[in-house]
């Protein structure tokens, strides 16, 4: 129990560290509304699953072992952090902002192609960052021990994904809260701008990854 609680403190230390999944998710809070914050983070979660599993169940470390493997990882990560960069970018630029946040949510919510839209970027933001599955594999060894089987690894791995989707949820609600004092064009003008250039410089930080 006092490895456990050791592994949740140093988890907690990391995850309320600036990284891309926070900086996307209080994006789509601030710009979006609070759904579209939720269904972000369910994304980020959703692929932090997935990567802890891979990584309790060994295929991490195939991954990461394979030079091509993992360039392509990272490479692909380095690209979409930078694509959502510029699009934040574009829309801070040619974006109009004429409309109130409510009107924008509510013109949204029966959009379901939106909302799995969001949903995907979410995913993919978390997925394709090689730093989550090298963080995985280098931390659980030092706590488990080398002779951990399969469902011990998992549990320190899913309890990775719920101290971050507890966070990036406290994320949202702040951010909701706040959206409702930036509703100017000028205020979602710069939030789209500075998002834009923290996209891209996580997108830099990836691709320089080794």
């Amino acid at each position: 129990m006092t490895t456990y609680l050791s592994f949740l403190a140093l988890v907690l230390v990391i995850t309320i560290a600036p990284g891309p999944d926070t900086a996307l998710t209080l994006r789509a809070s601030l710009v979006r509304g609070r759904s579209e914050g939720l269904l972000t983070m369910a994304g980020v979660s959703a692929a932090g699953a997935v990567q802890g599993l891979l990584a309790a169940g060994g295929l991490g470390a195939i991954i990461v072992a394979s030079e091509p493997l993992f360039l392509t990882v990272k490479w692909v990560g380095a690209a979409y952090l930078l694509l959502l960069g510029a699009q934040a970018l574009r829309a801070a630029w040619k974006g109009d902002f004429s409309g109130t946040p409510e009107e924008e949510s509510t013109a949204r919510s029966g959009a379901r192609g939106d909302r799995r839209r969001t949903l995907a970027q979410g995913f993919l933001c978390n997925i394709t960052n090689p730093k989550v599955l090298a963080f995985n594999l280098a931390v659980l060894p030092q706590f488990v021990g080398g002779g951990a089987g399969l469902p011990v690894l998992a549990v320190y791995a899913l309890s990775l994904v719920a101290i971050g989707a507890v966070w990036l949820t406290g994320i949202v609600l702040l951010a909701d809260r706040a959206r409702g004092a930036l509703t100017a064009p000028r205020a979602r003008r710069r939030i789209e701008a500075t998002m834009g250039v923290v996209m891209i410089g996580f997108g830099a930080t990836v691709a320089a990854t080794h």
